[in-house]
């Protein structure tokens, strides 16, 4: 399922995220630690996903304003990111949370299953990874990946520079959500 196919009503009353995990990550965006969460309720569901335990909307924790500023607070001074990994399904929560992390000033990023950026995101974002899971091309770090990660600021695709033997990043920008 993508993000346009989620009823009105649905979109509607999608006013919060939840998580299952939180982590500081090192290699999910270059360059960055990150904060990253996990969201639960994706709709997408790739086969052969390794987070498929958390497709469900009811699972883990509010992700709050004051939980994402707590977090952060732990870990000041260290982090440089925060990534939601999930959550495009619930724009206007989500916007939230990066506008946030924005005025705390922090870079921000989201790894997507669709095959665009949601464009109402777009300003609100310094990477996005976009593309679903296809076991039998590989993830963003397989030069046959479908995925692609983004350095929106300077119009970069970064794969490359996950891959076995590391090459230059290319310029690139991301296709964006259908109009």
């Amino acid at each position: 399922m993508v993000l346009s196919t989620l009823t009105p009503a649905a979109q509607a009353t999608a006013t919060h995220l939840r998580f299952t995990a939180c982590n500081v990550l090192l290699q999910e965006i270059p360059g960055e630690v990150s904060l990253a969460y996990l969201i639960s309720g994706c709709p997408i569901g790739c086969k052969g996903c390794h987070s498929a335990d958390s497709w469900s909307a009811q699972q883990g924790e509010l992700l709050s304003a004051a939980r994402l500023q707590q977090d952060i607070g732990k870990y000041r001074g260290l982090l440089s990111c925060v990534l939601m990994l999930g959550g495009e399904w619930q724009p206007g929560a989500l916007s939230e949370l990066l506008q946030l992390c924005r005025q705390l000033e922090l870079k921000t990023a989201l790894y997507t299953g669709l095959p665009y950026c949601p464009s109402a995101l777009l300003p609100l974002l310094d990477y996005v990874k976009t593309g679903p899971w296809q076991a039998e091309l590989g993830g963003i770090n397989s030069p046959t990946s479908n995925q692609r990660l983004y350095d929106l600021r300077r119009q970069l695709c970064l794969n490359p520079l996950l891959w076995p033997n590391p090459a230059p990043a290319y310029p690139a920008k991301p296709a964006l959500a259908p109009a």
